[in-house]
C-alpha cells in the first residue's frame, strides 16, 4: 500500500471508486457530473495548503482523501473514501490516508480541519471520533466551509 499525491492520470479511477461507493454501497443518488471537483482535482484541491491523495495497492486506487484550503488557517477534509475490501485491518488504509493529510496540514500552518458527512456513513463517524474529531453543529462551521447537499453531520479537528 502506497499513499501518494494524486496525478492527472488518476482521475478515472478516483471517479469510479468514489461514485461506486456513494451510489452502490450507500444509495446516495449522486453522479460524477454532480461533483465537478473530481474533474479538476488539481485546480480545485491542489492549491494553497490543499492537496489530494490516493492509496494504491499495486496499481489500483483503493482509497482517497483531500484537503481543501478554505483560508484563515482552516481547511476542509473531503473525499475520504476507501474500497470496502481495504477498510480496517490488515490494511489500515483510512488511517494511512488521514496520517498523510494531518502531517501535510500541520506542516502548512493549518490550525483547524472541518468536515461534513452524511448520517449514513456510521463507520466514518466512528473513525473520525476515534481519531480526535469532535462533532459540531452546522452553525459552528466557518463561513468559507463548502457544505454539500448530503452533509448532515459535521466535525472539527484542532491541530
Amino acid at each position: 500500500m502506497r499513499i501518494m499525491q494524486c496525478k492527472d492520470r488518476d482521475k478515472d479511477q478516483i471517479i469510479e471508486l468514489i461514485v461506486n461507493i456513494q451510489r452502490k454501497e450507500f444509495q446516495i443518488p449522486i453522479t460524477a457530473e454532480d461533483q465537478p471537483d473530481l474533474h479538476d482535482i488539481a485546480g480545485f484541491y491542489q492549491k494553497g495548503a490543499g492537496n489530494f491523495w490516493v492509496a494504491r495497492f499495486s496499481e489500483k486506487i483503493v482509497g482517497t482523501v483531500s484537503l481543501l484550503d478554505i483560508g484563515n488557517g482552516q481547511a476542509a477534509l473531503r473525499k475520504m473514501f476507501v474500497h470496502k475490501e481495504f477498510r480496517g485491518q490488515p490494511h489500515g488504509t483510512a488511517d494511512k490516508l488521514l496520517a498523510e493529510l494531518l502531517g501535510w496540514a500541520g506542516s502548512r500552518q493549518i490550525r483547524e480541519i472541518f468536515l461534513g458527512t452524511t448520517a449514513k456513513f456510521l463507520a466514518a463517524h466512528r473513525f473520525y471520533e476515534k481519531n480526535g474529531f469532535t462533532e459540531i453543529s452546522g452553525q459552528s462551521l466557518p463561513p468559507a466551509f463548502p457544505v454539500m447537499g448530503v452533509d448532515t453531520k459535521f466535525y472539527r479537528y484542532a491541530l
